[in-house]
């Protein structure tokens, strides 16, 4: 990979950039998630950065936002979750993102819900030595039906 990649805290000002980045009706196929309106996205976002407990970062790419990776909940189950934006797939930025962020958070386990279909996703954190723990079926917001999905884990 020739990317650089680095980290920072989200601030308001990433939201425009995030935003668009959600809207992609590609991007929400493959995570099986639907895009949040401006309202609801800023609320979230906001909601988000006001908890001490979570980590939201910002994945900068070669200088451009290239998409946001995040880890919240209680301290047995922390979460993980990342978003790239269309026009970086492709390039190892999830991984080394997810790699990078694995560094500077020690919280074990880590989980990561991620859509059966989500190929890449999985990928990307088997890379990062995450292992399916389970599976789940997922309720999306506004959908209609259920998501099947695999849990995976990250003990070490």
């Amino acid at each position: 990979m020739t990317a650089h990649i680095a980290l920072r805290p989200v601030a308001h000002a990433d939201f425009a950039v995030l935003y668009e980045q959600q809207l992609d009706p590609g991007a929400t196929r493959m995570a099986v998630f639907p895009a949040r309106d401006w309202a609801a996205f800023e609320t979230h976002w906001t909601k988000i950065l006001a908890d001490p407990t979570v980590v939201a970062r910002v994945i900068v790419e070669n200088g451009r936002v290239a998409g946001n990776i995040v880890v919240w909940g209680q301290p047995a189950e922390r979460l993980v979750g990342y978003w790239i934006g269309r026009e970086h797939w492709g390039k190892g930025i999830a991984t080394a993102t997810l790699a990078l962020l694995l560094e500077d958070v020690a919280d074990r386990p880590l989980l990561a819900h991620v859509a059966k279909t989500n190929v890449g996703s999985i990928r990307v954190l088997e890379k990062c030595g995450f292992t399916v723990s389970g599976e789940n079926l997922a309720t999306v917001p506004g959908g209609a039906d259920a998501v099947e999905e695999w849990i995976m884990r990250l003990d070490r």
